[in-house]
């Protein structure tokens, strides 16, 4: 652990969006101890250090989802869409941001990418394995079978729900018909 951010809370702020890992500003923000809009006037002074595939913009329907993982609403009332950096990205902050505390974070950022790697690697390489197996004993027996269709459901990813506007809210308190 370095500077009180450990690999579990970092792992915690990488999401998937566009088929890439990514971190919100606000996270990054948090971690390194500055406010969101101090590390975005930083990145917009070296624009050309963040091409598109290293920093973007999130559409409003890729926030809408990501807003809805979230039980409470911890990206707030914000007035702009937010950025996310890729691991690209974040290893160029550290280049940016020139402070003792954002040189440790940015370490321990690219520890927790690699470790998520890491993790990613393995469960392939375990469905791979239970694919083979299924194979194997795939005439045998259907409990057999059952247990495998099990297996696969436990390592498939949860993909996010759509909101859900549609649903009307219902009233809080005592009411009068």
């Amino acid at each position: 652990m370095a500077n009180g951010v450990s690999l579990e809370v970092i792992v915690t702020k990488i999401f998937e969006i566009r088929g890439k890992r990514v971190m919100l500003d606000r996270d990054l923000a948090e971690l390194y101890g500055v406010e969101t809009k101090v590390l975005l006037q930083a990145v917009k002074r070296n624009k050309a250090r963040f091409p598109d595939d290293f920093m973007y913009i999130l559409t409003n329907e890729e926030f809408t989802i990501l807003r809805s993982q979230f039980v409470t609403s911890r990206l707030g009332g914000r007035r702009y869409l937010p950025y996310v950096f890729t691991q690209e990205g974040v290893a160029m902050l550290s280049s940016v941001l020139n402070s003792k505390r954002a040189i440790h974070v940015n370490i321990q950022i690219m520890r927790a990418f690699v470790k998520l790697k890491e993790l990613l690697l393995t469960h392939k390489d375990l469905a791979i394995k239970i694919e083979a197996l299924e194979r194997k004993y795939d005439d045998h027996d259907v409990k057999i079978q059952a247990i495998f269709n099990a297996i696969k459901q436990l390592l498939e990813a949860p993909k996010p729900e759509p909101p859900k506007s549609e649903v009307p809210k219902r009233k809080i308190g005592f009411h009068r018909e």
